[in-house]
C-alpha cells in the first residue's frame, strides 16, 4: 500500500516537473518530448490531482505582485515633464533653448517608456509561458479546451479566485487564438483526398449519405459542398479535416421538399438555377456551449410565490408529510435544504416556511444573498436541483419551457452539465440566479437525439445532471 503510494506520489512530483520545465526552460530547449511529457501525464491524472496540479499552477505562477506594486511606485514618483502650457510656451522660445528643452522632455519620457514598458511585462502572468508554448504543439489546442473544461468544472464547486483568474487568462487566449477570421472555407470535390469524402460520409448528421453514388451526386452538378477549415489549429491543418461542412443544392424554384434536393436526377443545369438552397450543415467535432438559462428565476420565483400563497390561503401549519394530502400544494424543497434555509437566513429574510423564506431571498435585485457564504451553502442545493428540474421536466407542449434549452435539444444536443454560480453578473442573477447549463452536441447522435425530442420530447442528459432529481 505504502509502496504504490510513494509510486503515485513519485508521478505526480514528475508531470509538475515536466510543467516547470516547460514555462522555465529557453524557448529553443522546449521540444515536442518535453511537452508529449506534459500532455501525457496531465492526462494520466485523476480529476483530483489535476485539481491539486491547477490550483498550483494558479497560485504559484501568478504575476509577481511585489514587482508590479514596487513598478507602480516608481511610476507614481515620476514628475511628468510639463502640462499643457509649457508644451504650449515651448513653441515660442528660441530654437536652441527648444532644443535643449526637448532633450530634456525625451529624457524624462523614456524613463516613462521604460516603466510602462516593464509593468506591461510584469502584469503577465508566469503560466502565459505554458499556455503560449503549449499552444506550438500539433495537440497543444486541444488539451488547453480540456484543461479549460476541469477548471471549469472544479469552479462550480467553488469559487477560487486565483483559479478564476486563470480561466479569464486562459479564455482571452483561445478567444484569439480560435478566432473565426482564422476560419477558411473551400469547396469540397470528387477530386479531394478519399480521406477527406469518407469524413463527409461519416459525418453527415442531417441527412445520412447512403453510398459512393449518393455523395457524388451531392458533389456534382448542380450541387456544392464547403468545408470550414481553422488555420490555427495544426491537427485540422495537417489532416485536412474541416471543423464543419455545409451542403447547398443550385434550383430553378424553391424546394417543397427533402426529396427533391436529394433525388432530382438529373438535376437542372446550373446557369437555370435562381436560388441557393442549403438543406445540411454538419459538425466534425464534439462542440459544447455555456449557455444562459433565461427563464429559470422566473419560473421558480412563480412557482414559490403560487406555494407560498396557497400555504397561507389554507393555513397550512403541518408537518411536511401531513401536508402532503392537500390537492395544489407542493412543497417544493427537500426537508434537509427547508431546514438549512431556515438555519442560515438570519436578518435576509423571514417566513414561515422555507420556501417563504427562499422566495423573499431571491426576490429583491439587491441579490444579497450572493454576499454571504453561508446562504449560497443553503441555497446551492435546492437552486441546483429545481435547475434540473426546470431544464429536464418543465414543458410546454411537450417541449422544453426553457427558450433557450428548446433550441439546443431540437437541434440534437444533450443537457450535458449545470454549472453553480458561472454568471454573476445582474443578468445572469436576475435570470437564472448565476447558474448556467453546458449543451453538448455529439455528432453521432445529433439525428438520434434531435429525432427523440421532436417526437416525444425527451431530453438527453448526464448522470452528473440526472442524479439532481433522481431520474436514473
Amino acid at each position: 500500500m505504502e509502496h504504490g503510494k510513494e509510486k503515485l506520489n513519485h508521478q505526480r512530483f514528475i508531470i509538475y516537473e515536466s510543467m516547470h520545465s516547460v514555462i522555465s526552460m529557453n524557448k529553443t530547449e522546449v521540444g515536442d518530448s518535453v511537452l508529449n511529457e506534459f500532455l501525457e501525464g496531465y492526462c494520466s491524472l485523476s480529476f483530483e490531482n489535476r485539481r491539486k496540479l491547477l490550483l498550483t499552477l494558479a497560485k504559484e505562477y501568478d504575476l509577481n505582485r511585489a514587482q508590479v506594486r514596487e513598478l507602480i511606485k516608481q511610476y507614481l514618483g515620476l514628475q511628468p515633464p510639463g502640462d499643457e502650457l509649457t508644451v504650449a510656451a515651448s513653441f515660442v522660445v528660441s530654437g536652441s533653448e527648444a532644443q535643449s528643452g526637448g532633450v530634456a522632455d525625451e529624457g524624462f519620457l523614456s524613463t516613462f517608456y521604460r516603466i510602462e514598458r516593464n509593468l506591461r511585462h510584469s502584469l503577465k502572468p508566469v503560466y502565459e509561458t505554458l499556455f503560449e508554448r503549449l499552444n506550438t504543439h500539433p495537440e497543444g489546442l486541444k488539451f488547453l479546451t480540456i484543461i479549460r473544461a476541469d477548471i471549469l468544472s472544479i469552479l462550480t464547486e467553488g469559487n477560487i479566485a486565483s483559479l478564476r483568474a486563470l480561466d479569464s487568462y486562459l479564455k482571452e487566449k483561445l478567444t484569439t487564438w480560435l478566432s473565426p477570421a482564422a476560419l477558411e472555407l473551400h469547396q469540397i470535390t470528387w477530386d479531394d483526398p478519399a480521406s477527406l469524402l469518407e469524413k463527409i460520409v461519416f459525418y453527415e448528421a442531417v441527412h445520412p449519405i447512403s453510398n459512393l453514388i449518393d455523395l457524388k451526386r451531392r458533389l456534382g452538378v448542380g450541387r456544392r459542398c464547403f468545408g470550414y477549415f481553422h488555420s490555427a489549429i495544426p491537427l485540422f491543418r495537417i489532416s485536412g479535416e474541416p471543423l464543419i461542412f455545409i451542403e447547398v443544392a443550385l434550383l430553378k424554384n424553391i424546394a417543397e421538399t427533402i426529396q427533391e434536393v436529394l433525388w432530382d436526377n438529373p438535376p437542372i443545369a446550373e446557369s437555370e438555377a435562381t436560388c441557393a438552397l442549403f438543406y445540411s450543415i454538419s459538425s466534425t467535432q464534439v462542440f459544447a456551449t455555456l449557455s444562459p438559462i433565461p427563464g429559470f428565476m422566473q419560473w421558480l420565483l412563480s412557482k414559490l410565490a403560487s406555494q407560498s400563497k396557497l400555504a397561507k390561503a389554507e393555513d397550512i401549519s403541518r408537518s411536511p408529510a401531513d401536508r402532503s394530502g392537500l390537492t395544489f400544494y407542493e412543497d417544493i424543497l427537500e426537508p434537509e435544504e427547508e431546514r438549512a434555509l431556515i438555519d442560515s437566513s438570519g436578518d435576509l429574510a423571514s417566513g414561515k416556511s422555507g420556501m417563504e423564506i427562499m422566495l423573499n431571498l431571491l426576490t429583491p435585485t439587491t441579490h444579497e444573498w450572493t454576499n454571504s457564504d453561508k446562504l449560497l451553502s443553503a441555497l446551492k442545493p435546492p437552486l441546483m436541483r429545481l435547475c434540473a428540474r426546470y431544464l429536464l421536466q418543465e414543458k410546454k407542449r411537450g417541449k422544453a419551457l426553457d427558450s433557450v434549452a428548446n433550441f439546443h435539444l431540437q437541434n440534437g444536443a444533450m443537457v450535458q452539465r449545470i454549472n453553480w454560480m458561472a454568471d454573476q453578473s445582474e443578468k445572469g442573477l436576475n435570470q437564472s440566479a448565476g447558474i448556467m447549463v453546458n449543451y453538448v452536441y455529439r455528432p453521432e447522435n445529433i439525428e438520434e437525439y434531435a429525432q427523440l425530442y421532436f417526437s416525444k420530447g425527451h431530453i438527453h442528459s448526464s448522470y452528473d445532471v440526472k442524479r439532481y432529481i433522481q431520474v436514473l
